[in-house]
């Protein structure tokens, strides 16, 4: 039985996680499913990519069943099975569209991090995003520490790892992480209208601005006014600049 596929809706992508009788825990067949839409990605036909669940929790990260086998391994044969999930944030952080996240019932652990590692968030009313490893005695991986740092207050990140406690896609929301608070069931509805949104608009363009806003994390001010510079130079010579300033002198949707 295969616990993970992608669904081809001609513009975008849709990544299910199909593993819903574990509450979407993280799979071989949810990376490959991953992986190979984060690849397909380049087509210049897709627009997005939405990373989605059945039954109605997003993902609950790793399988602890499939952990605690873990411990017959060698610390060099567990790093190895680590950088295999931190694989999968790298390939949606490196993704040419942006990518989006539709969140029901909550993300938990990894599952958390594969959310907040998408451009945009759209989650369900009641949903849950946890980091509680430390109740197996474990630490935050796939780059959640990260994502939890840049994204919330430093009392906040530490009162989700050190004390595991939930925190409300409500509450994301008021703090920005969130984009859409969605009714219950619909999270993947409003994803597609955002997918729809950015099928309308300038798919080169689009891309630079994802990696500029990446890399504006961890550059200087002064090596991002480069690469602004760099980047903006480029666009106003190409074929969607000439088309949007055209569009918007001649008062009229631009065709990209």
């Amino acid at each position: 039985m295969t616990l993970a596929r992608v669904d081809d809706r001609g513009d975008r992508l849709v990544v299910v996680n199909m593993n819903s009788a574990r509450r979407g825990a993280l799979s071989p067949d949810l990376y490959a499913a991953i992986a190979e839409a984060m690849e397909r990605a380049a087509e210049p036909r897709i627009r997005a990519v939405i990373l989605s669940s059945e039954g109605g929790f997003f993902c609950a990260g790793g399988d602890l069943n499939v952990l605690i086998e873990r411990r017959k391994l060698s610390e060099p044969e567990r790093r190895s099975k680590v950088d295999l999930l931190h694989d999968l944030i790298r390939a949606i952080r490196a993704c040419p569209v942006p990518v989006i996240a539709a969140v029901e019932g909550g993300a938990a652990g990894a599952g958390a991090s594969l959310a907040l590692a998408c451009d945009l968030l759209v989650a369900a009313e009641g949903a849950k995003f946890t980091a509680a490893y430390v109740k197996a005695g474990l630490v935050p991986d796939a780059g959640l520490t990260s994502a939890l740092a840049r994204m919330l207050p430093r009392q906040l990140t530490m009162e989700m790892c050190l004390l595991a406690r939930p925190v409300s896609a409500g509450r994301m929301a008021e703090l920005g992480v969130v984009n859409v608070l969605a009714a219950p069931g619909d999270a993947e509805a409003q994803a597609h209208v955002l997918a729809d949104a950015l099928a309308q608009g300038p798919r080169g363009a689009q891309g630079v601005i994802r990696r500029l806003v990446a890399e504006a994390y961890e550059a200087s001010e002064a090596q991002q006014l480069d690469a602004e510079r760099d980047a903006m130079a480029r666009a106003a010579g190409g074929d969607e600049a000439a088309e949007g300033i055209a569009a918007f002198l001649d008062k009229r949707k631009p065709r990209f």
